[in-house]
């Protein structure tokens, strides 16, 4: 494990792979580092770099008190000190939140490239009625931590399309340790409730915007509404691949993203 500084002094942990250009993969909103696990050995030709994102591991100092108007800032500023610490202008892959994040760092970060799964971002008739964040923080102050962040999976992983939660979550490898990041998610979820997506995205390095058909349809809809605000973008939709598509199909987005920009 590496580690790297935001300007502030934020200690940020880092795997690198490889010895070619460096690829920044940013996890999204509850999975760990090791969500990238079954795609990296897809990168060969690339230097995969994985960080632990503020909050998500060990480097929770000061973090407890970060607004959500903070939040997509402080990841931003993880993603430029990463992109400044290794050697080369790396590429950015991100998914989910870690999809948007990647969207933002890439408007002024060094990077050559951008490419965003399925980014966390409300279409804006979605956004009116979003309120995830509260009802998690609800849950959360009767005590119910783990049905809080039950709410979220539910919700966002599944679209609220689960027959039996409780049985998907026994054979799902990151619960229940994952209920224990259930404040930063909250956090999450009110600055991606928030955040607007612009009529442009100045983002003048090529992008590739990647959903699945199975995904939320309100996710499917801000992947092409992100594209739609890029002004060098590709679209790709993965027939019969879910939100998780870089963990559950890695050779099939990962062959996309290893012919990307060429």
């Amino acid at each position: 494990m590496q580690t790297t500084q935001t300007a502030d002094g934020t200690a940020i942990e880092y795997e690198r792979h490889g010895d070619g250009q460096p690829l920044l993969m940013l996890h999204g909103g509850m999975a760990p580092r090791e969500y990238w696990q079954p795609v990296v050995p897809h990168f060969e030709a690339y230097a995969p770099v994985v960080p632990q994102r503020p909050g998500f591991g060990t480097c929770l100092d000061g973090l407890d008190e970060t607004g959500p108007d903070e939040v997509l800032d402080r990841e931003v500023d993880y993603v430029r000190a990463l992109a400044e610490a290794v050697d080369g202008d790396p590429a950015l892959f991100g998914h989910s939140f870690g999809a948007l994040t990647a969207l933002e760092a890439a408007r002024d970060a060094p990077v050559e490239a951008v490419v965003a799964y399925e980014p966390a971002i409300l279409p804006e008739a979605f956004a009116e009625h979003a309120d995830l964040a509260d009802r998690m923080q609800a849950r959360l102050d009767d005590g119910e931590r783990e049905e809080a962040m039950k709410l979220y999976v539910e919700q966002v992983i599944h679209a609220g399309e689960v027959d039996d939660l409780d049985a998907w979550l026994a054979e799902w490898p990151v619960w229940p340790q994952c209920v224990d990041l259930v404040e930063e998610v909250i956090r999450m979820n009110r600055a991606v409730e928030r955040y607007t997506l612009p009529d442009r995205l100045d983002v003048d390095v090529p992008a590739l915007v990647l959903t699945g058909t199975e995904g939320p349809q309100f996710l499917r809809e801000s992947a092409r509404n992100v594209h739609d605000a890029l002004p060098h973008s590709r679209f790709v939709d993965f027939d019969g691949v879910s939100h998780a598509g870089p963990a559950e199909a890695p050779e099939r987005v990962s062959r996309e993203v290893r012919s990307f920009p060429g």
